[in-house]
Order: structure tokens, then C-alpha cells, then sequence
């Protein structure tokens, strides 16, 4: 059994298939799951996971280049907001319905426990090197 890191065979495998330019939608429990992607669906119950707790996994494990995420997210949840606006500074702002297109074409969704509305980022691969 690993010892640290992501313990979800599911999602570490999924993470282990990514590479440069592929694109992970991290959403809460109420975004619409676009057909097409590997979905990890970590939602225990409401609130659990975090959308917080599990970027900030995430993060430990990818190289992310750039992210997007509802331009919504600035007025509906200050708390989203202002976690992707410090982990991310070049974060790009879409119209919510812009975003859910985009998602479309995201190779790996992780779905989270979140019930606060806009807790939603499509995370673009970079490469380690």
C-alpha cells in the first residue's frame, strides 16, 4: 500500500495517463459531468471531500500550466475565488456555460463532495521538465 500521496487507485491511475496540454476538470458535486471524460467521482457526502482539500492534492501530484475556471466564481463563492486566484494567477475567467463546453473536451473530471456553487477549475497539464 503507498505510503503517502493519492491512495485512490482510480484517480492515482488516471493521473499516472495524463500528459502535456490534457486537461482535468476538478468540480463540486452540482456541475453537469460532460460524456466523454474518466470521471473520478470522490463524493462521499456533502462538503466531502472539499473542492480545496482536493485540488490542493492534486497539486502535490501535477504539473498544471494553466486554469480556468466560471467568471461566476468571483460573486457566487469568495472562498473558490480567491483559492484559484492564489494558487493560480494567470486564471482565466469564462462565462459558467463556456466553462461546462470546455469541460467537454477534459480528459479526466474528479468530482468532489463541494456544495458551494462555481467550486469548478479545468486544470491544463504541463510537463515536469
Amino acid at each position: 500500500m503507498k505510503r503517502h500521496g493519492i491512495l485512490n487507485r482510480h484517480l492515482a491511475g488516471a493521473l499516472a495517463e495524463l500528459g502535456h496540454g490534457d486537461g482535468v476538470l476538478v468540480c463540486d458535486a452540482g456541475m453537469p459531468i460532460p460524456g466523454g471524460p474518466r470521471v473520478v467521482d470522490l463524493a462521499f457526502r456533502a462538503g466531502v471531500p472539499s473542492f480545496a482539500e482536493v485540488l490542493e492534492g492534486l497539486l502535490e501530484e501535477l504539473v498544471v500550466e494553466g486554469a480556468t475556471a466560471a467568471s461566476e466564481v468571483r460573486d457566487a463563492n469568495p472562498a473558490a475565488a480567491e483559492l484559484l486566484a492564489g494558487r493560480f494567477p494567470g486564471l482565466g475567467l469564462v462565462p459558467h456555460e463556456r466553462l461546462k463546453e470546455l469541460s467537454a473536451g477534459a480528459r479526466l473530471v474528479v468530482r468532489t463532495g463541494e456544495a458551494r456553487p462555481y467550486a469548478n477549475v479545468l486544470l491544463r497539464c504541463g510537463v515536469f521538465f
